[in-house]
């Protein structure tokens, strides 16, 4: 599997901590989209488009809340941005809703969930045809084609 991983300033060592985790698990290969640039946006949108366009299978974003990160990837036709910040909806996020990237807190969880969260996201695949479908296929339609 290929990760995007980015975040701003503030999430510099939560974003270094968690790329040490994913190499320990050996989910696989990550590029590090940068961590300098004050507006989040950028980063987020840097990582977005990796993702959609097929470049990147997952990816993760991280500043103070995750909230604007989200946001700003969510921008992106194609990128499917998920805040986490619990187990049961980090596995959901990727079961029910095929999200393709992990939106996190810095400053509102701690290292350990935010392994957890990603242990979930990583390791639970979408399931084609399985009740969710028809919602997934809803906002993946709408995303395709919107002007």
């Amino acid at each position: 599997m290929k990760i995007a991983i980015g975040c701003d300033p503030n999430a510099q060592e939560a974003k270094e901590e968690l790329i040490k985790f994913i190499e320990s698990k050996k989910y696989g290969e990550t590029k590090d989209f940068g961590s300098k640039d004050p507006i989040y946006a950028n980063t987020a949108i840097g990582v977005a488009e990796a993702v959609a366009s097929g470049e990147y299978d997952r990816g993760i974003l991280i500043c103070g809340t995750g909230l604007g990160v989200s946001i700003a990837a969510n921008k992106v036709k194609g990128a499917y941005a998920a805040l986490l910040s619990d187990i049961y909806s980090a596995k959901r996020a990727r079961l029910s809703n095929d999200a393709n990237i992990a939106c996190m807190g810095a400053f509102t969880i701690g290292n350990k969930l935010r392994e957890e969260l990603i242990d979930a996201f990583l390791t639970n695949e979408f399931v084609k045809g399985c009740s969710s479908q028809p919602k997934v296929n809803a906002f993946i339609n709408y995303d395709m084609n919107r002007k």
